[in-house]
């Protein structure tokens, strides 16, 4: 019989010949002209000094094409550097970390629920399933009133949890980058389920005396993934208004939205949605460019909400009582991968290699024409970038992205850590996650970071960040005194 040939999907040679594949089809165009520009090169050289001569005597110059010939280079750079978009900045960030008396353990949460819910205990032993494979650890937060038994969710107090988030997190982002409240220009708040008259934005105005022209935006109902919206929007604004600095705070307040009824699908959120907030300083100066922390690439948004199924699957109701809470539908696994499937198509072509993209664009004709039961090639998304930030959403969102997008353990490793030490912290989870990275030393400049965040409507937005410096581990923040302890071991079940 003869040797059992090796398999060649695991042999090692294989590894180079895909590294060169990338190579040669990333660097197709230089390896192009090389040839070119070294042949003009040699017939120059053959040529004589008196050859050389003659041929630039032949050369007929005249003043008046000269001069429309320097016109039209001018208008040409004119033009483009006029229409080239603004760089965006992002100067620096500040995350909130709640106090220790926030603090939520597993025994303190259930013992809540046993009483809350003491004529329902089906519904108690359904929460402490969830929270077993939640993900979540034993320093998560829920604001003061909810700590109350029955819960006070008044809206003092929603105003109050409010107040601690969001002017905690400004007072550090004003502290770490000297802003003063005057350079303002743009104010951009997010908060999805709490939105009080006035607005959280000119409650922010009216505590730091902010200028009474400032624009000011306060967006509500958009979900988890209304922090990159709110990027967005920065952005464009920054595009239109030179030498400006723009705030973006991100948040979701928990008091007004804690559901106290029996249904199910609305007890989940209950499990995993806990305290936090993040104060963002965008900038277009260019006197910010040396200190900025990264430079924004891309803003990819994806709304499916014309589809009945995924507009319902995230959706705040009345429950059989009266009771209004947020009902998660069985389908939200499902309606989050096709969303992330169409952010990704779309912003594949703007970060991935040419060789990915090559490789895809392959498959996918490989599909259309001769075999449509090939398997569809994922592109290798490791490639165009170094950092993950997966919105913490819960355990499955993370397992599901990293099956998907084949990354690794550490690629995932920074929303894995924010579920465990924050929980859910709807928009501002991804900050979080940046800090994360940025406390373990590991961000350099030139890396690039992907934030993706799923919302109810349904939304998948992304954002393209490049780190402008190398990141110097923080001495301050939220992972200040525990970053030590972590990456830490969760296991699958969490025996209560």
């Amino acid at each position: 019989m003869p040797p059992i040939l090796p398999d060649f999907s695991n042999s090692v040679k294989l590894k180079y010949v895909k590294l060169g594949y990338q190579y040669l089809v990333n660097h197709i165009i230089t390896l192009t002209l090389i040839p070119i520009m070294a042949g003009i090169l040699i017939e120059v050289l053959r040529l004589g000094p008196s050859e050389i001569a003659n041929l630039w005597r032949s050369l007929h110059f005249d003043l008046v094409q000269i001069l429309c010939s320097a016109f039209l280079i001018i208008f040409v750079a004119t033009v483009y550097f006029m229409s080239k978009p603004r760089t965006v900045f992002l100067v620096d960030y500040a995350c909130y970390k709640p106090p220790v008396t926030c603090r939520v353990p597993f025994s303190t949460f259930m013992e809540h629920s046993r009483l809350i819910l003491k004529n329902n205990p089906k519904s108690v032993e359904f929460q402490m399933r969830i929270l077993e494979r939640s993900g979540l650890g034993e320093e998560t937060c829920l604001p003061p009133a909810i700590h109350y038994i029955p819960p006070t969710p008044t809206m003092e107090a929603a105003r109050g949890e409010a107040e601690l988030v969001i002017f905690s997190a400004m007072d550090s982002l004003l502290s770490k980058t000297g802003l003063k409240p005057k350079d303002i220009d743009i104010l951009i708040v997010n908060c999805s389920l709490f939105s009080p008259t006035p607005s959280l934005s000119a409650m922010v105005i009216n505590k730091y005396k902010l200028r009474s022209n400032i624009k000011s935006f306060n967006l509500s109902g958009m979900g988890c993934s209304a922090g990159v919206i709110s990027i967005d929007l920065a952005r464009d604004l920054l595009q239109v208004h030179p030498n400006s600095n723009a705030v973006v705070i991100s948040t979701e307040i928990i008091t007004p939205n804690y559901y106290q009824g029996n249904e199910r699908a609305m007890l989940l959120p209950n499990c995993l949605f806990r305290m936090g907030g993040a104060a963002i300083l965008l900038s277009n100066r260019r006197s910010e460019r040396r200190r900025a922390k990264y430079r924004l690439v891309h803003v990819v948004r994806t709304h499916k909400g014309a589809d009945d199924k995924a507009y319902r699957c995230v959706f705040e109701e009345e429950d059989k009582e009266g009771k209004v809470g947020i009902s998660l539908s069985k389908d939200l696994m499902a309606i989050a991968g096709e969303a992330l499937k169409s952010n990704i198509t779309t912003i594949g072509p703007l970060v991935l290699p040419a060789s990915e993209q090559l490789l895809f664009l392959m498959t996918l004709i490989g599909r259309k024409i001769f075999n449509p039961k090939w398997k569809p090639y994922i592109p290798d998304f490791k490639q165009a970038f170094e950092h993950f930030c997966i919105h913490a959403g819960g355990r499955a969102v993370i397992d599901e992205l990293q099956k998907n997008l084949q990354l690794s353990a550490e690629h995932c490793e920074a929303s894995r850590m924010t579920l465990h030490r924050f929980g859910n912290t709807s928009s501002s989870s991804l900050w979080y996650e940046l800090g994360y990275i940025e406390a373990k030393g590991r961000m350099k400049k030139g890396d690039r970071i992907w934030q993706i965040a799923f919302g109810s409507g349904f939304k998948c937005n992304s954002a393209v960040w490049k780190c402008n410096r190398t990141i110097k581990t923080p001495s301050d923040g939220p992972w200040a005194d525990c970053i030590d302890r972590y990456p830490v071991h969760i296991p699958e079940v969490v025996k209560l």
